[in-house]
């Protein structure tokens, strides 16, 4: 899990353009929205596409919860852990 979270982390800054952060600034236990990292909706729209790409998951906005799946790279590297097939999961 641990790999994942950092893959997540690097793909937050590099999708987002967050120049000024590296990935050990993230804490993965942070909020990531709000006064966490700051981030907004369109970046959470913008993340998601990230997401779907990088990894092949379906992310559908509706989905119970998903507010909580993107909360902390905590909470969004178990949800892509879990969309992810199994011979994807590492």
């Amino acid at each position: 899990m641990e790999q994942l979270e950092s893959e997540i982390k690097r793909l937050i800054i590099e999708s987002l353009g967050l120049e000024d952060i590296a990935p050990e600034d993230i804490d993965n236990d942070a909020e990531l929205f709000g006064d966490g990292l700051g981030l907004d909706s369109v970046d959470a729209l913008e993340l998601g596409l990230a997401l779907q790409k990088r990894y092949g998951i379906a992310i559908d906005p509706e989905t119970r919860n998903m507010r909580d799946h993107f909360a902390t790279v905590a909470n969004l590297s178990k949800f892509v852990s879990a969309q992810r097939a199994p011979e994807q999961r590492s």
